[in-house]
């Protein structure tokens, strides 16, 4: 999707020289890749103290075919 955006020309060039990225579009998607992925784990934590997910479940044993728990 093409999208025209107006940047803080400090802010994206300091993106970008960190992120190790040649162009403003690496930088905008590397970011937003970056906070979607952040927000999935932050919500995942969010269950973990919720009690919905048992943070001492050990699902390398559950895939191997071993009692979890």
């Amino acid at each position: 999707m093409r999208t025209n955006i107006v940047l803080d020309d400090n802010l994206i060039t300091e993106a970008m020289r960190l992120a190790n990225v040649k162009t403003k579009r690496e930088a905008v998607d590397l970011a937003l890749r970056r906070f979607v992925a952040h927000q999935k784990q932050r919500r995942i934590l969010e269950l973990v103290g919720q009690g919905l997910i048992d943070p001492d479940y050990d699902y390398k044993a559950a895939r191997a075919g071993d009692d979890p728990r």
